[in-house]
């Protein structure tokens, strides 16, 4: 999910080399205080089916899209035509390639990563067209649903793999791998360059590397590392205050070089510098973020895939994609609505993960529904 990738910010660009923990911390779901906007009107047309997957091969879940340099090609990470890439039952992984790449006309013309995720979450294409994918989840042994809590486990698998980021060439060839394999695993000694539940990733002009975390009820933050993948500092903690997070789901740039950071569970966005200073928070009239891009023109596309069933206390929000301009502050209009079709959905719906082309044209991709989908204007 992207960011912002020429824009004119490098100027304002600040190093760091402190270095800080994550912290666990009690943070209940906030509820958003202003009232829902749900009535904005909807000038794009919905196309499905448009990026053609090999024969045979089915869409499964997936939160990840952003936009090749090219401005038109689109980068999918996809979970293996289901919610993992983990066969559990079998103790192996999907056989399938999970980083994919479409032409401008939905033609597959590259992928690779077969073999190296649990639950591919987000993606980041940076100034130079490489790849950059968070996994969310790890293989270790669990017993099946239902199952004793004394009953032995599963057999170890023979690789571990999961809670890593990986950057890859265009090609696919992997250039970089943040965090250990299997990650810090709770309530034990947690390694602050290693991560629990990555959910997105972006780079700077400089090359710098940001990684937001935290997909569950322990913690919350956002890592810095230099280009090299040296760890630099990280900030944030879990809760509802100014500066706390719940569930950091989508990083994005706005035209000063501010890191805008999705809250989802907060129903809020924070906007910080490059060290972490919180600048600015609110914007709840986006809803409920799981995704967000942001235009060189500074026009922010906010996609809520978790309002109602998964949220009660933002039951009366529609979700979709809502569409306004950063440039008018916390209390900046939503100027278009594209609401989520399916009506009461009973779990995740719409987008999770967004990213607009250079002809903005708006591409969602889809946990529940398990899709890919492009939004035209009429």
């Amino acid at each position: 999910m992207n960011r912002h990738r020429r824009s004119t910010w490098a100027a304002i660009l600040l190093a760091s080399t402190s270095l800080a923990t994550q912290m666990p911390a009690a943070a209940p779901t906030q509820a958003t205080t202003v009232a829902p906007r749900n009535d904005a009107p909807n000038p794009y047309a919905t196309e499905e089916g448009w990026a053609k997957m090999p024969a045979g091969r089915t869409w499964g879940a997936t939160s990840a899209v952003d936009i090749d340099p090219d401005g038109r090609s689109i980068w999918v990470a996809e979970r293996c035509g289901a919610n993992t890439c983990w066969n559990g039952t079998e103790g192996k992984p999907s056989p399938l390639d999970i980083v994919l790449k479409f032409d401008p006309s939905g033609n597959l013309v590259k992928s690779f990563g077969q073999g190296m995720f649990v639950f591919p979450h987000g993606i980041h294409v940076d100034r130079d067209g490489n790849v950059w994918v968070t996994d969310g989840q790890d293989n270790y042994p669990r017993r099946a649903r239902g199952a004793a809590a004394d009953a032995p486990l599963p057999p170890m698998p023979e690789k571990l793999i999961g809670h890593q980021v990986y950057k890859f060439s265009p090609d696919g060839k992997l250039l970089l791998t943040l965090g250990k394999a299997g990650g810090n695993r709770p309530n034990e000694p947690a390694d602050p360059a290693s991560f629990y539940q990555p959910n997105d990733i972006t780079t700077n002009a400089a090359g710098d590397i940001f990684v937001a975390e935290g997909h569950g009820s322990t913690h919350a933050r956002i890592a810095k590392f230099d280009r090299t993948g040296k760890f630099l500092k990280a900030w944030g903690t879990r809760g509802a205050g100014p500066g706390e997070m719940d569930q950091p789901h989508a990083l994005a740039w706005d035209s000063k070089g501010h890191l805008v950071v999705a809250d989802r569970s907060n129903n809020r966005l924070q906007i910080f510098d490059q060290d972490g200073k919180l600048l600015e928070i609110g914007y709840e009239q986006f809803s409920r973020l799981s995704g967000i891009w942001i235009d060189r023109n500074d026009v922010l596309y906010g996609t809520d895939s978790e309002s109602g069933s998964v949220s009660p206390p933002h039951k009366a929000w529609t979700r979709g994609i809502r569409i306004g301009s950063l440039r008018e502050g916390p209390n900046a209009k939503i100027t278009a609505f594209i609401p989520d079709p399916v009506q009461n959905p009973p779990s995740t719906s719409a987008a999770e993960g967004i990213a607009v082309d250079r002809d903005g044209v708006i591409y969602g991709a889809e946990v529940g529904p398990r899709a890919l989908k492009r939004y035209v204007r009429k």
